[in-house]
């Protein structure tokens, strides 16, 4: 797919994945167009999202290709970065070789690399995302959005179902990134290796979003702090927000909303395009 034939857009939402797949069309150094959306009052995304796609969540990518009479819709991040590095050629650097040398096509010729990456791409769509949504949904019944009258009893069992459920969780999946990052092939500083992959990509904005404070207020790591008991981890999110490619995709918001939060917060209904 020539770069030059074909249109590309995001349509980012505040305080979402979607900063993301901003990093990944920055990293493939791509044309592509964004329109801002805003969360509702009540946290969720705004209408104008389901007119792309049926859960109306974010990201979403258009695709358009010369001559097309409508749009390819990519919604689920994971499906996005495989198909925008499949279809990009600097995609093919964010993807680890498959083969090992002389074992093309065997079962269990793969490269440790690539089995890392196939195995991540669905681990964070699932497991992962499935505990982080959990621990902000949780998060949201001791706060402000809460009536008063009723948050003590709220917050009570937000905090029963987070030391039950989220936080034994939460210490499996980080000492899983932790050892990740201890036997990275080659000695290296990401997940599956020496080269920065889409998996990376798609682990940025909620470790980043994390890190700073709200990992320790889920409760209490081994070691005492996040940082103590997950020092690699800690480490690589430092890595991480230090990319050149995150770095331009934080810049490019700030240059059009005036500000950049990682956290969601309410705002305008309506989007706004550039």
């Amino acid at each position: 797919m020539a770069e030059e034939e074909v249109k590309v857009q995001l349509h980012w939402l505040n305080g979402s994945r979607a900063q993301s797949t901003l990093w990944l069309l920055e990293e493939l150094q791509i044309p592509y167009d964004l329109e801002i959306h805003h969360r509702q009052k009540d946290m969720l995304a705004p209408a104008s999202l389901k007119k792309l796609h049926p859960l109306g969540k974010s990201p979403l990518v258009t695709v358009t290709a010369p001559g097309a009479s409508e749009p390819i819709v990519l919604a689920e991040s994971a499906f996005i970065t495989q198909y925008l590095c499949d279809h990009f050629p600097r995609g093919k650097a964010l993807v680890p070789t498959r083969w090992k040398d002389g074992q093309e096509g065997r079962v269990g010729g793969e490269t440790e690399e690539w089995m890392r990456y196939q195995y991540l791409m669905n681990y964070i769509e699932g497991s992962f995302m499935f505990t982080m949504v959990l621990n902000f949904i949780l998060a949201g019944l001791k706060g402000g959005s809460v009536p008063f009258f009723v948050r003590p009893l709220t917050a009570l069992v937000a905090n029963q179902l987070i030391s039950m459920f989220v936080l034994p969780n939460m210490k499996r999946h980080f000492g899983m990134m932790e050892e990740y990052l201890a036997t990275s092939p080659g000695d290296g500083a990401y997940m599956c290796g020496r080269n920065l992959t889409g998996a990376d990509i798609m682990l940025s904005y909620p470790l980043i979003a994390g890190r700073d404070g709200a990992f320790d207020a889920i409760g209490a790591w081994e070691k005492g702090t996040f940082q103590q008991t997950f020092p690699k981890l800690h480490a690589y999110i430092g890595r991480l927000s230090e990319e050149a490619g995150w770095k331009r995709s934080v810049a490019k918001i700030q240059e059009i909303e005036g500000s950049f939060s990682l956290l969601p917060t309410s705002g305008q209904s309506s989007s706004a395009r550039i």
